[in-house]
């Protein structure tokens, strides 16, 4: 089945109910099974325009680069899967695009940005990100949070100083550990996950999950799987009407079949065909 008949995609974003402007940003390729949101910091504006870098390369670079390759492909350099290797190479060029633009416009000092992707593929999703936007996963009435946060309340739960239970009132929630575009250099952090069709896959940035338990937003997501746009709009009430104190960004994926990727004769036959 080809990726565009495989997943469904819906995305939205709204400023919520205290900030006067919205520094997410969400973009979907879904000829390429590609989705990234990025949640923005620093200045007035700078959340924006650094948000927007972030989505605009990591859209642009992997979508250009998989025009005439396949994500399952081994880069010549490191050996990894290409779809790997895109992620992981174009956070770190989104990275160095914000930066240096921070640094030579004084009105951008000190931007930057979270960033959560994925790249689906041959019946699997590629996860690249950095921060504390997140990608869960709702498989069957079981939602998990597949992406770890690089925060300082994060390390402190691994390192046993809060409990989880503490953690949700924390002051501490919004610190970030790494960031796109804040140093010259970034380390995102990518992983390849197996998914079945019925997956849900939702990305988010902090302001839905500061503001909505984790138990609320698996029964939503469980009880509105067939309508994605609803699903999301009501995440998103959902994180207004407790507040709305951040932007609030989603992209929901729903996998409704299998999309494995070619090789071999295969390939070759069904190129043969679309010719």
């Amino acid at each position: 089945m080809k990726i565009t008949e495989a997943l469904e995609i819906f995305s939205q974003t709204h400023p919520g109910m205290v900030r006067s402007h919205n520094e997410d940003s969400v973009a979907c390729e879904p000829a390429y099974g590609l989705v990234v949101l990025a949640d923005g910091m620093g200045g007035y504006n700078a959340g924006e325009v650094a948000s927007g870098i972030a989505v605009s390369v990591v859209v642009t670079e992997v979508s250009h680069g998989l025009h005439d390759a396949s994500p399952v492909d081994r880069d010549e350099a490191s050996g990894v899967e290409l779809g790997v290797q895109l992620l992981r190479d174009n956070i770190q060029k989104a990275n160095a695009s914000i930066f240096h633009a921070a640094e030579s416009q004084p009105q951008y000092s000190g931007m930057g940005t979270t960033i959560v992707s994925g790249l689906f593929y041959d019946n699997r999703v590629a996860t690249g990100h950095v921060g504390d936007s997140r990608m869960y996963r709702l498989r069957g009435e079981v939602l998990e949070t597949i992406t770890r946060d690089h925060s300082l309340l994060q390390e402190q739960i691994d390192g046993g100083i809060i409990s989880i239970e503490d953690a949700r009132l924390s002051k501490n929630k919004n610190l970030v550990t790494r960031a796109v575009g804040i140093d010259a250099e970034v380390v995102p952090e990518i992983h390849v996950h197996d998914v079945s069709v019925g997956d849900i896959y939702l990305l988010c940035s902090d302001g839905l999950n500061d503001m909505v338990e984790d138990d609320d937003i698996q029964s939503t997501l469980y009880a509105m799987q067939g309508n994605l746009p609803l699903a999301a709009n009501q995440l998103i009430q959902m994180a207004n009407d407790n507040g709305g104190r951040d932007n609030v960004s989603v992209i929901l994926v729903k996998v409704k079949g299998k999309f494995f990727v070619p090789r071999g004769w295969l390939a070759k036959l069904l190129a043969w065909f679309e010719k």
